[in-house]
């Protein structure tokens, strides 16, 4: 009989973002490798299963804006994932996504079935709670919640080495966590068909410059500097466009702002995405300082330069530090007035300088390489 893998998440494809994106593609590899995989997730739009995976979907609490999002949705998943993971046929191995009180509910079922389990790490939510304010008592149990799921882990998966290193200092055993990076469908978001050839006369295109930002808009990105700052430059360059698509809490109150120039469509599906993103002159991107997640490594800055264009960030942290030391564009302070100046510098990418930056997206940013280092992390678990 073939290993199987059961994957817990509260979010999975038809669900656009990082995360339901870097399940399925986890998924993938493992079918890939002769494995059978059985997603336990939510319910959604129906989709077709890829072949080898069986998608086993719920009810559960949504927001306002359709995410699972919030302590009742969180736990709407979670309790009844309890009875999920006790029935069925015992797998090899389970994978869960945060949030931590999904890792706690596996670590359980996995010890009463006596199942190695995988601790899936794209951010560490401890300090992010800490940045939201949220009040001691849920600090002290989300921190709780947390390293019972990491600690009990036979693997802990991160997407970057910082993140590992906070694991580590956590208490989790430095043997068992691996970094495997994050990443996109490097063949979905690749460079236009006939983009604009040329560098721009001056400082901005004589169309007038295209900025694109491609992502969720929530309180960590604090995408508002971003508008703001856009906002400043088009005072001087009125043909300039920035296009925003994506989901988030803070939708509603940038739309509120109303920019002219700034248009927010809302979700769109990856193509729409990635032929925006193909025809911008510069993508943007943006992490508030000090909110615990400046370990990350957007995947917004991995989206852009696989379609060839170059990424303003405004912030600090992982992503900033991607984007500086390979060239990948501009990184300024989380402010206003730096984003509408570095605005300023953007000229149209050439046809080389396209080409340079979807070479390293090939390299670097390929969320399939990144599955399939993350399945080999799921498999040496078995």
């Amino acid at each position: 009989m073939s290993t199987l893998v059961r994957i817990a998440t509260r979010t999975y494809p038809p669900d656009v973002g990082a995360a339901p994106f870097r399940l399925r593609a986890l998924a993938r590899a493992l079918v890939a490798r002769g494995c059978e995989v059985e997603v336990l997730t939510t319910t959604g739009r129906p989709v077709p299963d890829d072949p080898g995976v069986r998608t086993r979907r719920a009810p559960v609490l949504r927001d306002g804006h359709g995410v699972v999002r919030g302590y009742l949705p969180y736990l709407s998943f979670d309790v009844p994932l309890t009875a999920r993971l006790l029935t069925g046929r015992r797998p090899d191995v389970v994978v869960h996504e945060p949030p931590p009180t999904t890792g706690v509910v596996t670590r359980l079922t996995s010890r009463l079935r006596g199942t190695p389990y995988v601790s899936y790490l794209p951010d560490v939510w401890s300090q992010g709670a800490v940045a939201a304010g949220a009040p001691r008592p849920v600090l002290k149990g989300v921190e709780l919640a947390e390293q019972l799921a990491l600690r009990g882990a036979a693997r802990v998966l991160a997407v970057t080495a910082g993140m590992a290193d906070e694991v580590v200092r956590g208490g989790v055993d430095p043997a068992r966590v691996r970094v495997v990076g994050n990443g996109v469908d490097v063949e979905v978001f690749r460079p236009a068909t006939h983009p604009a050839a040329g560098p721009a006369a001056g400082p901005a295109a004589a169309r007038g410059l295209r900025v694109v930002y491609s992502g969720t808009m929530s309180e960590w990105q604090g995408a508002e500097v971003l508008v703001r700052g856009f906002e400043l430059f088009a005072r001087q360059h009125p043909d300039a466009r920035l296009t925003m698509v994506g989901g988030g809490v803070d939708v509603a109150r940038l739309r509120a702002l109303a920019v002219p120039g700034v248009d927010l469509p809302g979700t769109v599906a990856p193509e729409r995405a990635a032929a925006l993103l193909a025809g911008a002159d510069v993508a943007l991107a943006s992490l508030v300082p000090g909110t615990g997640y400046d370990l990350m490594s957007p995947t917004k800055i991995f989206a852009a330069t696989a379609c060839g264009t170059p990424v303003l960030f405004a912030g600090v942290g992982s992503g900033a530090d991607v984007v500086r030391e390979h060239g990948l564009g501009w990184v300024v302070d989380h402010d206003t007035r730096a984003v509408a100046d570095a605005l300023g510098l953007v000229t149209t990418p050439t046809p080389q300088r396209r080409d340079a930056l979807r070479q390293w997206a090939l390299a670097h940013g390929s969320l399939a390489a990144a599955a399939e280092r993350a399945a080999d992390a799921v498999l040496e678990a078995v």
